[in-house]
């Protein structure tokens, strides 16, 4: 719905080439480039670094050499209304003071969670709003959402008790401020800075940690997390991989991992339980017949970002593997394209890496589940035969999986997450890739 910009490439005067990189903008999910669509002359640069833009606004104008040519660029509507910009600063604004009127939109009764765009979520993490205090401010929007006028007139009244707006302004403009009662511990709470005793180091948080704050906030405030544990043995599967993994990277180009064999897993399980391949609207459960798994992906500044497998059911062992690279690679490299980070119906995390042997992941929001797998260990396991029980050494690894208790009982959670294992132990090892 809107991204940030985070810097100009070019600057008026500027000659620039077609799909030269123009800009850098941000989203919620990625940093991504933009590239010009067209050659010629930066004219005109309509927002500075650091504003929020909406999707789909004008945010340059380009005199291309082609229209200067044919002499069509003269009746463009954009010189001719560069007279009228430098009169409006010369009118007088007149700024007034509007005491506390409530504003009645709130979100509908039927709606059940409210939603928060990412630029509303960041400000109310850098004024210290909390979720709490965040649904009981009044909303304009469309359905009743906040935007960032409210928040930004509700974070004004709460310090001063009134909002200043001036009459110019096209849209008619309420301020909301807190009663007075209210307002002195607001004072208060912002104008004494925290002390830290003892010796620390104060990091502020980038803007992506911030927004992976609010997220993981908002996941917990929405889903009821229930936390279920298995264990699987691969034994086969890790024999098989150290068999294959040279001649697989000779022939497909690409190497063979455990993450692709592990989605490849959770596939056919999503399959036979299609419910945990769904998400929750209201008091309606959207059942998805797509199969999008996302994958946890770590950053080189220890920051996580959820690249999606689209259509991975349509996808065999190798097309997986090759999807699984390519966008793991992206990610480190910053490459990311808004829409890599889309549409995910199930998430994958691998806290193995680090050598982690479980975990209790949080639920990537709107899905109702995801699956951890931990590092996979040799252990020492009891192993049955037709011929009597014996212990052998065997490759081991635990599984878990945080699922949403509104429409995830435990029965479906635990059963969904023992065929995940199950399908990992009967891995065949003598498969062609």
């Amino acid at each position: 719905m809107e991204a940030t910009i985070l810097k100009w490439h070019k600057q008026p005067g500027d000659t620039i080439q077609a799909d030269e990189t123009l800009l850098d903008i941000a989203t919620d999910k990625v940093d991504s480039e933009v590239p010009s669509t067209a050659a010629g002359v930066i004219k005109e640069i309509l927002f500075k670094e650091n504003d929020v833009v909406a999707v789909g606004a004008v945010i340059a104008r380009v005199e291309s050499e082609s229209m200067v040519a044919a002499g069509n660029f003269q009746p463009a509507p954009a010189p001719a209304a560069q007279p009228a910009q430098p009169a409006q600063p010369a009118r007088p604004v007149v700024v007034e003071e509007i005491p506390y009127q409530p504003v009645g939109a709130a979100a509908p009764a039927s709606a059940g969670i409210r939603f928060y765009s990412p630029l509303v979520l960041n400000i109310a993490a850098q004024e210290g709003i909390s979720m709490s205090e965040l649904e009981t401010i009044p909303g304009t929007g469309n359905e009743g959402r906040v935007t960032k006028k409210d928040i930004l007139q509700y974070v004004n009244q709460r310090g001063s008790g009134v909002a200043r707006v001036a009459a110019p302004q096209p849209m008619p403009v309420q301020a909301i401020a807190p009663k007075p009662a209210q307002s002195a511990p607001a004072q208060q709470a912002t104008s004494s800075p925290t002390v830290y005793s003892g010796n620390v180091e104060i990091i502020e948080m980038d803007r992506m940690r911030k927004l992976i704050a609010d997220h993981m906030v908002k996941s917990k405030h929405t889903s009821p997390h229930v936390t279920s544990f298995s264990e699987a043995d691969v034994t086969n599967l890790v024999m098989w991989r150290d068999k294959v993994k040279k001649e697989f990277e000779k022939r497909e180009g690409t190497k063979i991992t455990f993450t692709p064999l592990i989605i490849e897993a959770i596939v056919r399980c999503l399959k036979k339980y299609p419910l945990m391949n769904s998400s929750i609207d209201g008091d309606k459960i959207i059942v998805k017949k797509d199969i999008n798994i996302g994958m946890a992906t770590a950053l080189p500044t220890g920051n996580l970002i959820v690249p999606v497998i689209k259509g991975a059911d349509q996808l065999n062992l190798s097309g997986l593997a090759k999807q699984v690279n390519q966008l793991a690679d992206a990610a480190r490299n910053g490459k990311l394209k808004a829409d890599d980070t889309q549409g995910g119906t199930f998430t994958f995390t691998n806290v193995g890496t680090f050598g982690s042997l479980m975990g209790t992941p949080i639920i990537n929001q709107p899905q109702v589940a995801i699956l951890a797998v931990g590092t996979i260990k040799k252990r020492p396991v009891v192993i049955e035969t037709p011929h009597g029980d014996s212990i052998a050494i065997r490759h081991m690894m635990y599984i878990s999986m945080s699922y949403d208790h509104r429409i995830v009982d435990g029965s479906l959670g635990a059963t969904f997450l023992t065929a995940v294992a199950n399908e990992l132990e009967k891995f065949n090892p003598d498969r062609d890739f």
